[in-house]
């Protein structure tokens, strides 16, 4: 997977936000607004957490999916885009080793 697949399922996303389809389920979280959003992030994050610990792994994959979905509508309901997410993963990924946590690095392992 690319971050193609990710861009195409937000545009699908900003597209119900601009033009709103009856039995949309993407309508129906924009119509009911942040709290409903929020609450379906939460619940997802949740339902991940199962499904690992539970170690299907063909259930944690469509849980994360789900998880994904939620946080594209949640990034368009707060317009924020996409690309804002891509570019701060793409600086993340630079890094080497989180200072603030790692007491000793070794670079050599």
């Amino acid at each position: 997977m690319n971050d193609a697949v990710l861009t195409q399922l937000y545009q699908v996303v900003l597209g119900r936000k601009a033009e709103p389809q009856e039995g949309s389920y993407t309508c129906y979280l924009f119509d009911k607004g942040l709290d409903k959003i929020l609450k379906k992030v939460g619940e997802e994050c949740a339902e991940t957490i199962n499904a690992d610990k539970n170690g299907v792994q063909a259930e944690t994959v469509g849980e994360i999916s789900d998880l994904i979905y939620h946080l594209m509508v949640l990034l368009a309901a707060q317009d924020i885009p996409l690309s804002a997410v891509l570019e701060e993963l793409e600086q993340r990924s630079r890094k080497i080793g989180n200072l603030k946590q790692m007491k000793v690095v070794d670079h050599n392992t």
